[in-house]
């Protein structure tokens, strides 16, 4: 007769919480130092940090190895599927509009907006650069508002700074509302309690990233000049934020946020008018620090003389898409039978898994979640976009396979670093530093940011 065996993680497996603490935070140490300071590629740093997790695990927090494996294989699968696919489908979607041309008259639009670089810094890297936060993530809306940004002359450093600045707001619900998700489901919590209020911490920062933004873009001056605007901008955003963001479609809270500020912003600038818009422009483009950039961004010639009001609905078709699938999808009726196709499977090798107060670890279970995922969603649209811009299927397809090659290694780096948080979640590691950072009594919050990254 063979007994199961089970295994109830330990937060202090070591007996002096500081020590079980210091071994549990060997494996975030180790990611540290070989991305940031040995600067290797990511894959190998996941690969080897989730090495020094697993040894962890099964030495100091007496884990059973076959558990230790299998929990880091389902940790490895759940970063493929969905997380991965989510990603791969919001850039399949943005790459059909690249290759059907219409992408660059949405870049074009901006330019019947405002002649100011200020305001069209904020437009393009906060609210365009939210949108695209929300529907792709992982980098690609830094990388592409810089680009613009750069396009319409400002400085390569500041156009990059400008950009990730902008980016802080709307990672929170980024990817079509994953890391909340990720987030609640980390935690036991339903996600619908969740996301309201990291839509509220988001909106206090609404108020002060414009701001920040103008000083990078423009220092001073740029603040004095066009602060109107940043509040405006700033305040329409975190409402919209917190109004989207505790409602059933929270996932859509950047995607909501980004196009009504934008809307809106379009009407203010009807009343109100930036100052100092055409000496801003010869500034933006100086070097910050002329050892890194060897000269100066002079602004490329944008022709809107063909931009009509139909050329400009289709380049938002995309986005107009994206929120009335997602809508649909939220509906009770449609969301309930997208879930029925989902597939309940019991994980081998972890059916004697606990948590830490000795019930069933959610891990002993994995559901195939086939419908019911942002990626499934973000793959109609990208195939409606395809068939609306008259783009081929089989070039629509083609760029699906592009993509999955291109983020390969990506995609290997994120199933390594979701097997290496199981992993570091079902020994009791994860629990191991929550507790010791607990104990820092009244310098708690303090810490707490630290614990989350």
């Amino acid at each position: 007769m063979v007994l199961l065996q089970t295994f109830t993680p330990s937060a202090n497996p070591l007996g002096s919480q500081w020590l079980s603490a210091l071994l549990a935070v060997l494996p975030v140490l180790a990611m540290l130092i070989t991305l940031g300071a040995l600067r290797w590629k990511a894959h190998l740093a996941g690969l080897f940090s989730w090495g020094v997790a697993l040894i962890v695990a099964i030495t100091a927090f007496r884990m059973p190895i076959g558990m230790a494996f299998s929990s880091s294989v389902q940790g490895f699968l759940y970063g493929l599927f969905p997380i991965s696919w989510i990603l791969l489908g919001a850039i399949w979607m943005y790459q059909v509009t690249v290759i059907s041309g219409r992408f660059d008259d949405l870049r074009r639009t901006f330019f019947l907006i405002s002649d100011d670089p200020r305001v069209l810094g904020i437009l393009i890297a906060f609210c365009f650069g939210g949108l695209l936060e929300a529907l792709a993530g992982f980098g690609a809306p830094v990388a592409i508002a810089a680009a613009m940004l750069i396009a319409i002359g400002f400085g390569k450093l500041r156009g990059a700074i400008t950009a990730l600045v902008a980016n802080t707001v709307p990672v929170a619900f980024g990817a079509v509302g994953l890391p909340v998700l990720m987030a609640a489901k980390t935690g036991g919590l339903d996600v619908a309690m969740v996301a309201p209020v990291t839509a509220r911490v988001c909106a206090v920062l609404c108020l002060v990233v414009p701001f920040l933004m103008l000083a990078i873009m423009d220092g001073r001056k740029g603040v004095r000049e066009c602060w109107p605007f940043g509040l405006f901008v700033g305040v329409v955003f975190g409402v919209t934020k917190v109004i989207v963001g505790g409602t059933p479609v929270y996932n859509l809270t950047e995607i909501f946020a980004a196009v009504v500020t934008v809307a809106l912003s379009l009407l203010f600038l009807k009343v109100w008018k930036p100052k100092g818009g055409r000496e801003a422009a010869e500034r933006i483009g100086i070097p910050i620090d002329p050892t890194v950039e060897i000269e100066s961004v002079e602004a490329q010639e944008v022709d809107t003389s063909d931009l009509t009001g139909s050329r400009i609905f289709m380049a938002l078709v995309p986005y107009i898409l994206v929120i009335v699938v997602f809508g649909i999808a939220a509906i009770p009726a449609v969301k309930d039978s997208f879930k029925a196709a989902d597939v309940k499977m019991a994980w081998p090798g972890l059916s004697g898994l606990m948590t830490a107060g000795g019930e069933a670890a959610a891990h002993q279970t994995y559901i195939w979640q086939w419908l019911s995922q942002p990626g499934f969603l973000l793959a109609i649209v990208a195939i409606l976009v395809g068939f609306i811009y008259r783009v081929p299927l089989a070039d629509v397809t083609k760029e699906l396979w592009i993509n999955a090659k291109k983020m390969k290694f990506s995609m290997l780096t994120i199933g390594l670093v979701v097997a290496l948080a199981y992993v570091m979640g079902d020994s009791g590691q994860t629990l191991a530093l929550g507790l010791f950072f607990a104990g820092a009594g009244a310098f708690s919050p303090f810490l707490a940011p630290i614990l989350g990254w």
